[in-house]
């Protein structure tokens, strides 16, 4: 076989490969695409890619074989050449691997995905029970729609306590003095409670602003 040949079989091989490889990028769902995205599918001594789609791979590749053809058309040093097949094949096989393994990569993405998941929610139920807001439920806490209702019940429970102490208080000003010190125990026992809800109330508009964020939803 001559060296047109050679370079004619190479293309013809490439040119399937190349609709293989747009029939395998036009099949990948958008989000398993991003569950790759930031994944390195190959050595980087072969092709510089990285993601679940492969196209940009046949640019490379086409660049070899023309780097090749013209290597053989110089009749330049025999050992090159015999490198320059040997990284084309090495091209080929790597991109065909690629195909047949975009599923099990995938597949590892989403395990890797789950796991960091079960960590996070592992960890903020653990910074949850040691805040000292416990009897708040944790299922409440992985639920930003949940967190606002239980903030809203905690607005609704401050207004409640602060009315409760501003008439304690004008009761005070009239109240029996054998009273007076009953009464002022009970102001004092109120506002720790109100203070106890401020800050269950900024606990959870901080959850909030965590569950919220653009980083937090991309886990999810």
């Amino acid at each position: 076989m001559n060296n047109t040949q050679v370079v004619a079989n190479l293309r013809a091989k490439l040119a399937q490969l190349e609709q293989e490889v747009l029939q395998h990028d036009a099949n990948i769902p958008v989000s398993q695409g991003k569950l790759l995205q930031d994944v390195e599918r190959f050595n980087n001594q072969l092709f510089i890619q990285q993601g679940a789609k492969l196209s940009p791979c046949i640019e490379q590749l086409k660049k070899s074989i023309n780097q090749l053809e013209k290597q053989l058309s110089l009749k330049l040093d025999a050992q090159l050449i015999t490198l320059s097949c040997e990284r084309v094949q090495d091209r080929f096989t790597a991109l065909k691997r690629a195909l047949n393994t975009t599923n099990i990569n995938i597949k590892s993405a989403e395990q890797q995905k789950n796991s960091k998941r079960a960590f996070f929610a592992k960890r903020q139920q653990s910074t949850h029970a040691s805040s000292g807001f416990g009897w708040i439920a944790g299922n409440v806490m992985q639920n930003s729609h949940e967190l606002y209702a239980e903030l809203n019940k905690h607005l609704n429970w401050a207004d409640k306590i602060t009315q409760k102490i501003a008439q304690m208080e004008l009761n005070l000003a009239s109240c029996h003095p054998n009273d007076k010190i009953a009464l002022q125990n009970e102001i004092l026992a109120t506002h720790k409670r109100l203070g106890k809800c401020r800050q269950a109330m900024s606990y959870i508009e901080e959850r909030i602003q965590l569950l919220e964020r653009p980083h937090y939803s991309d886990k999810r």
